[in-house]
Order: C-alpha cells, then structure tokens, then sequence
C-alpha cells in the first residue's frame, strides 16, 4: 500500500505543500485571515460585489420566501421561480437562446463535455486549459488532443486530421493562471469551417470584459453562430455561487436529459439565485467597476515595469509575476505577507513545472492607495534581490 504519509512529505521538501488559510472576514481587500489583518490581492471578486449590500440584501429576501436548501436536485422539485428567472436573465445578457445553471463551474465543464462526446469523437483541448475542463474531456472518453497554448495553426492541423466522429474545441476565454485572452475570432472561423462544436470556459471574463461585462465573447463581439456552448461562473466577477452553460434551445436540453453532473446533484439554493440576480443587474448598471478596475490595472502595470518585475501579458485582473521554482514562490509570498499583504504562490501542477508565480488579481474594490501599497512591497523585494 501507498504509504500517504511519505507522500505528504514529499510534498513538503519540493515546496509544493498546500495550507488552508481562515478568515473571519467577508470577501474584500482588507481581511483577516489566521488573526492576522491583510491587504488581499488575491481573489477573484473582480468587480467587488461578493459582499455588497444590495446583493447581501437580495440573499436575505430569498432565505425569507425560500428558505436556505433547494431540497433537491432541479428535475426532482429544486427547480424554483428564482433559478428560472436567473436562467432567463443570465440568456438575455449573453444574448443566447437559453441558459441552464450548474451548481459549480466544474461541473458544469464536465456535464457538457460528457453529455455531448463519445467514444467515437474527438476533444481538442489548449495546454493551460482549466483542470475542469481537462477533466471534463477525459471523463467523456472521447478520443483527447492537446494544442500549444493559443496556437490555431496547430489546432487547424489536428482538426483537419480528423477522419471520424463529433469535434469539440474547449478553451479558457481568460486563461486563469496568466491572464491571457484566448483568440477567440480565429478558433470560432476554424470550428465552423469544420463544422466543430466550440466552447469557452468563460469563467474569468464573465463581468470583467465586455461593454456590459458580457466577457470575452463580448470583448471580441462574438455571437451564439460563433461560439455555440458558453460557461460561465457566478463566483468571480458576479461575486456570489454556481455556473451556467448558455446556447441554442437543443444544446440546453440536450444538457437537461443527458448532463449527469446536472441530473444527480442538488440545486444551489434559491436564495442564492436571488442574490446573482441582483448581482447581474449591478454588472450591467455600473459600468464605473470596470472603468476603475481596468485604471487599478493600468497603474499597476506600469509601476511594475518601472520595477523591473516579469510580468506576463495580460491586460486583464489577472497579473502573476513569475518566479520560476515552487520555492521562490513561497519565498516571494512569504516576504510580502511579512509586509501585511496576501498574494498566494501558484505552483505545479496548477501550473508547468518551472512557472510557479505570484498571481496577483485586482478588484473594483480595491484603491489607487493600496496598489501603490502592493507596488511598495513589491519595489522592496526588488530590492533586496528577490525579483
């Protein structure tokens, strides 16, 4: 038997160790975590909304009609007026034909890949692509391919290999652990020339891109004939729970009768759908989050490359600065804890080997004065060698 303990061991000595940390305070920059107060770049509340008030309100109103579980899963009696006016609002905004909610990104990345891939077809998949996804192709047991990251000549080569069965291209929109944007109008022309399905994990854009934060299919003004399968989450820049899948009538019901991962689970609870419904509305009316956050980013980048730091290009809330082992990593975060500030260490296998980082993130919520804090610390261990 595999001994787990020497297992866990190992892990320490190759500083790839994982630690939960305990706060005690809602979602924002300044948290207490483990006791201690600190100035977190590190979530992925993007446009601020997880703890505002109008959005805690709407939970509370919802925990009043509806009390606090869904009871069930959607197709037993957990299907409430909240989740399908959310589901309908969610189709408008994307500008979609319908939308179906998913208790979790994850599964949702899993349901659709499985519901519509067999044996007999084929998963392309981007190299940096979530793990869920990654999963997702793997669990459908469809034949799996993999491309350089955001390279669609080798993707056009693989499709164009193809001599049996479905094809399903699945990208990131926003690339999590790099910021990068998927080039969405160039693999959306391939997919339909070839007639192949193309989904996109939007889960970082929703909210963040967009004129109305409608995310990278926004951003690139790219319609359901070009990207026929969309996810998206609610814990990012919606700031509250879940996912949903958005697309034609027959992809939602096909999901609907054949999704295991949406068939056999309970549904999120109806106070919560209440909760992102007042959330979206708040992404569309007050543009202002995007405006300052996309200022926040601005600032932040050009005092980092005054600094000297090695950032990626991303010009989105996701800015990591790479350090290459797993232990500089730590030792980079450590320091900057030291100095009252969170950023976590992002190591293999979240990313390849030789490419741990600092993945800091920005937030609406967050001010000019604490970036300019953030670039301080950062400026500091610069100095001392450490970047």
């Amino acid at each position: 038997m595999k001994s787990l303990a020497s297992e866990l061991a190992r892990r320490r000595e190759d500083h790839l160790y994982r630690v939960r940390r305990v706060s005690d305070t809602a979602q924002g920059p300044e948290q207490r975590i483990n006791g201690k107060s600190l100035l977190s770049f590190c979530s992925n509340d993007y446009l601020g909304l997880a703890n505002h008030p109008e959005v805690v309100a709407a939970l509370q109103r919802g925990a009043e009609q509806y009390g606090v579980g869904s009871g069930s899963a959607h197709l037993v009696n957990g299907h409430s007026t909240a989740h399908h006016a959310l589901e309908e609002e969610l189709a408008e905004f994307c500008g979609r034909d319908r939308a179906l909610l998913f208790s979790t990104g994850y599964m949702a990345n899993q349901g659709v890949i499985a519901a519509l891939l067999g044996r007999s077809d084929t998963v392309y998949q981007d190299r940096l692509n979530h793990a869920s996804l990654i999963d997702g192709g793997l669990l459908s047991r469809a034949r799996f391919k993999r491309y350089a990251h955001a390279d669609v000549v080798a993707l056009k080569g693989q499709l164009d290999a193809q001599d049996r069965g479905e094809a399903l291209v699945a990208t990131d929109g926003v690339f999590s652990m790099d910021g990068d944007i998927a080039p969405l109008p160039e693999m959306a022309a391939i997919c339909r020339d070839r007639g192949a399905w193309l989904m996109v994990d939007d889960a970082h854009g929703i909210g963040v891109l967009g004129e109305r934060g409608e995310g990278s299919l926004g951003h690139f003004n790219l319609g359901q004939e070009d990207v026929p399968i969309l996810m998206g989450t609610l814990g990012k820049g919606i700031g509250t729970f879940g996912a949903f899948v958005a697309g034609p009538d027959e992809l939602i019901e096909t999901l609907i009768q054949q999704a295991r991962a949406y068939i056999f689970t309970t549904a999120t609870p109806p106070a919560v759908a209440e909760a992102t419904r007042a959330s979206l509305r708040l992404v569309q009316q007050e543009r202002w989050r995007r405006e300052h956050l996309n200022s926040l980013i601005r600032q932040f980048r050009q005092g980092a490359a005054q600094l000297g730091l090695p950032l990626m290009a991303s010009q989105t809330p996701i800015q990591p600065i790479l350090a290459g082992s797993s232990e500089q990593a730590l030792a980079w975060s450590q320091m900057l804890e030291a100095q009252g500030i969170l950023v976590t260490a992002i190591r293999p296998p979240t990313v390849p080997e030789g490419s741990a980082r600092l993945r800091i993130t920005f937030s609406a919520s967050h001010t000019e004065q604490q970036v300019n804090r953030l670039l301080g610390a950062l400026e500091q261990l610069a100095t001392a060698g450490a970047a």
